[in-house]
C-alpha cells in the first residue's frame, strides 16, 4: 500500500490510499469513490481484495473524501462541485481511467462523469453500488431538516436515529418509534463505530443536502457512458434499485446488476461474489 497526500487547487489535501500494483498505468487504475460517514480506512480490505481480483499490473486508489480521514475539513463554499474538483485532481495524480462509487460515493462518481462527458476525463469505465442520487424523485429527503436540526444541537441520539429511518426506510430498525430508537442509539453513541459516526455528522449533513436536495431526472445522466454498470444489493432499501432502474433507462448501453446476496455495506465488506463481479468488469 502507498500513502499520499495530495493537494487541490482550493488550497486543500486529499489522503491518497493505493492498493495492488501501486505503479500501475491509468487504464488499469479504478478510483474508488466512498460513502458518506466512512473513510479510506473503512475501504481498505475491499481496496486490497479488489486489486487481488483484478491480478498483477492493477492498481486501486481510495481517497478520503473532504471532511474526514487525513483530508481537510470542508470548505465553507462545499457542494458537488467541490467533490467533482476533487474526483479530477485524484485522476491526474493517479492517472486512473476508471472509476466506482459507493452510495454517496456513487452521486458523485455519476455527477463528476455527467461533467466529464466528452472531455479527456471521461473514464473509460465507470461503476456504481447502491448509488445515493435521487433521481425524479426516487429518494425520501424529508428526514433530512430533522437530522440536520439534532446535529447541530448535539443530540446525538436523536441524529442517529434519523438516519437510520431515514437511510434505512422499511426495515425493523425503521419502524421502532423515533423516541424509542434514539434512546437506544444514544446508549451505543459511545462504542468506538459510532464515536467515528458520530465526528462525521456535520460533514454528513452538508454532503447528504448536497447530494439529494435537488432531485435530478433521468435524461440529466444519458450522457453517461455506455459501458456505465449499475449495481444494487438485493438486500439494500428498496429506493436504491428505483434509482438504478430509472437510470439504467436512460443510459443507452448500459448494464444492471442485482448481486444476489448484496447489502448495503457489501463494499466495505469486501463480499466475494461482488468483488469478482466488479473485477470482471473492470478487466473485460
Amino acid at each position: 500500500m502507498r500513502e499520499r497526500e495530495v493537494p487541490t487547487p482550493d488550497g486543500g489535501k486529499l489522503a491518497l490510499y493505493s492498493y495492488g500494483s501501486v505503479d500501475a498505468p491509468g487504464e488499469h487504475r479504478v478510483v474508488l469513490i466512498g460513502g458518506a460517514f466512512l473513510t479510506a480506512f473503512i475501504y481498505r480490505p475491499f481496496s486490497v481484495a479488489l486489486s487481488k481480483g483484478l491480478g498483477d499490473g492493477w492498481a486501486v486508489d481510495v481517497y478520503d473524501r473532504r471532511g474526514r480521514g487525513s483530508s481537510s475539513e470542508l470548505p465553507p463554499d462545499y457542494s458537488m462541485a467541490t467533490e467533482i474538483s476533487d474526483v479530477r485532481t485524484i485522476m491526474d495524480v493517479t492517472g486512473a481511467r476508471n472509476l466506482l462509487g459507493h452510495s454517496l460515493g456513487g452521486s458523485v462518481a455519476l455527477n463528476a462523469v455527467q461533467e466529464f462527458a466528452g472531455t479527456s476525463y471521461e473514464p473509460d469505465k465507470l461503476a456504481v453500488y447502491d448509488a445515493a442520487v435521487n433521481i425524479d424523485g426516487s429518494v425520501d429527503t424529508g428526514w433530512l431538516d430533522g437530522f440536520a436540526q439534532s446535529v447541530n444541537s448535539g443530540n446525538v441520539g436523536h441524529a442517529l436515529a434519523r438516519m437510520k429511518r431515514g437511510l434505512e426506510p422499511g426495515t425493523a430498525l425503521a419502524r421502532i418509534p423515533e423516541p424509542i430508537l434514539a434512546g437506544l442509539m444514544a446508549l451505543v453513541s459511545h462504542t468506538q463505530v459510532n464515536k467515528v459516526l458520530s465526528g462525521l455528522m456535520p460533514t454528513g449533513v452538508a454532503e447528504l443536502k448536497a447530494a439529494y436536495d435537488e432531485s435530478a431526472l433521468p435524461r440529466d445522466f444519458s450522457v453517461l457512458p455506455r459501458s456505465t454498470r449499475f449495481i444494487v444489493g438485493s438486500k439494500s432499501p428498496q429506493y436504491y434499485k428505483v434509482t438504478a432502474e430509472r437510470l439504467y433507462a436512460a443510459v443507452p448501453g448500459s448494464t444492471l446488476v442485482v448481486s444476489p446476496k448484496g447489502f448495503h455495506g457489501s463494499i466495505p465488506a469486501a463480499v466475494k461474489e461482488l468483488v469478482a463481479d466488479i473485477s470482471s468488469y473492470f478487466k473485460n
